[in-house]
């Protein structure tokens, strides 16, 4: 049975939440809105979200795992972020609510990395390539609300 608080649907959860958030991101090399923007000259290519966001979730996991009883409900809020926010953006055309929804993905996240610094210091070095990689991710969004 599922149950929100049990540490073993975070097996399911995580994978669940990436590749939903994948889903509505999948199309960016053909979308016309999103090849119309005025991008950063820092925006790296498509296939580099591909490489980065896998990696970024078995961090992710790998600390939600190992410190579940002090982050779910956080973790919880910020994975429903994370999902939506692709599909704010690229789905819905919403760069300035994305924007929104990544920077409340930074708050929590630094949040999350500060509870668990304090009981585990491996977890939380391990989760912060997310909340740099989020801080990248917000410069850009940002770029494109500026200058679109």
């Amino acid at each position: 049975m599922f149950r929100l608080n049990s540490k073993a649907n975070l097996v399911l959860l995580i994978p669940l939440t990436l590749i939903v958030g994948s889903f509505a991101s999948a199309n960016t090399g053909t979308d016309m809105w999103y090849q119309g923007l005025i991008k950063s000259d820092l925006n790296p290519p498509g296939y580099v979200f591909g490489i980065v966001w896998p990696i970024l979730y078995l961090l992710m996991g790998i600390t939600a795992w190992r410190t579940f009883e002090i982050i779910k409900n956080l973790f919880y809020v910020q994975l429903f972020l994370n999902a939506i926010w692709s599909w704010l953006f690229f789905s819905f055309h919403l760069p300035l609510i994305s924007l929104i929804d990544i920077w409340l993905l930074i708050y929590i996240n630094i949040n999350i990395v500060y509870k668990v610094l304090k009981m585990d210091k491996l977890a939380g070095l391990l989760y912060v390539p997310y909340i740099l990689w989020l801080l990248f991710a917000s410069y850009l969004n940002l770029f494109i609300v500026i200058n679109n």
